[in-house]
């Protein structure tokens, strides 16, 4: 049996390409989406290019979502070879004093709770893969090095909610590398890069291929890295 992958927020920009360049390398791709019509697009795109690719429904902030995506995989494939938890979302970028409690909590449901949880309800089924590459696809804007250096294109940028939740990603990262190294599940955080997409209103100046490099060859390791945060050039600070 091919090597399979579950990417969540698959159906479009980074997501969409990570699962388009894992096809091309033989993974079987259980594309996550939370809207079915969107995934279905996509995953009719994948397949018109020859790859195996399913649509899976799963919202990352609900657990029963979750739990059921989970199942579906256990009793289709039997194991998970790979997890790329890239379902994430920027809240407001406004100035500190400004962002409430309750958008950052939104923030932090997504992109930080919700990998938590599709990391347990998957370890069952990325266990009996044997060697199971998870990646949590976090942002340089998570980087505290880099937030504090003057030197930085990131440094002025300094959005409360998505910043400290994507430090928050790393930290999950490094935990899970900890407890999960004796099962052979490697466990890294990928930084795509300031890409062009609808996250950012187009602004970025990465290309979505350019951006899902670092987490195909993450994802497609058979050795080496685990607890850390990597780039297409280098090893990031945290």
């Amino acid at each position: 049996m091919s090597k399979n992958v579950l990417i969540t927020g698959a159906n479009k920009s980074i997501g969409f390409e990570t699962a388009r360049q894992l096809g091309e390398l033989g993974y079987r791709v259980w594309l996550g989406a939370r809207d079915a019509g969107r995934g279905e697009t996509a995953v009719a795109t994948l397949r018109k290019l020859g790859h195996d690719a399913r649509l899976i429904e799963i919202s990352v902030e609900n657990d029963s979502s979750v739990q059921a995506a989970a199942e579906r995989v256990g009793q289709e494939d039997g194991k998970l070879d790979a997890l790329v938890n890239n379902a994430g979302i920027p809240g407001a970028f406004i100035d500190p004093a400004d962002q409430t409690v309750d958008d950052i909590r939104q923030v932090y449901e997504i992109n930080v709770f919700g990998p938590i949880r599709v990391i347990q309800a998957f370890l069952p089924l990325l266990k009996a893969s044997g060697a199971a590459n998870v990646v949590n696809v976090s942002s340089e804007l998570g980087s505290l090095g880099s937030l504090t250096d003057p030197g930085s294109e990131f440094y002025g940028v300094n959005s409360l909610g998505y910043n400290s939740s994507k430090t928050a990603l790393n930290a999950v990262t490094v935990s899970f590398s900890k407890a999960l190294a004796s099962s052979g599940i490697r466990v890294n955080s990928a930084d795509p890069g300031y890409t062009k997409t609808d996250f950012n209103g187009n602004t970025g100046y990465k290309t979505v291929e350019q951006a899902a490099k670092v987490i195909v060859q993450l994802v497609n390791a058979t050795e080496g890295e685990t607890g850390s945060f990597m780039n297409d050039q280098r090893r990031l600070p945290w």
